[in-house]
């Protein structure tokens, strides 16, 4: 993990707080949150932030300020974005983001 993606997981962990349903996970070179087993987001090396969107929602969330297509490996990721760290530079942006990944992983059964 990078500083910058050292930093924005401490901001994450901020926002979650302490939680039963919530757990990090070493995934794809660094950390990932989990809710009840189902990735909500992470933060890439670059500082910017891994956010699963589902399949249904990712033509809604790709047209938000500072939204892209998330690849890994060379290939687009379907369901999962990447919001540059300009668009959750404060943390009101950032909240915002992880309130709309979690929305839609609130809908996947637990793992």
């Amino acid at each position: 993990m990078s500083e910058a993606s050292d930093a924005l997981a401490r901001r994450i962990r901020s926002h979650f707080g302490l939680r039963p349903d919530l757990t990090e996970t070493r995934m794809m070179g660094g950390v990932c949150f989990m809710l009840n087993g189902n990735m909500v987001v992470g933060p890439p090396k670059d500082g910017s932030l891994l956010v699963r969107v589902g399949k249904e929602n990712y033509a809604d969330a790709i047209t938000r300020p500072g939204a892209g297509p998330m690849t890994f490996a060379g290939r687009a990721m379907s369901g999962f974005i990447q919001v540059d760290y300009d668009a959750i530079e404060d943390d009101e942006m950032l909240h915002d983001w992880i309130a709309y990944a979690e929305t839609f992983v609130r809908t996947l059964p637990p793992k």
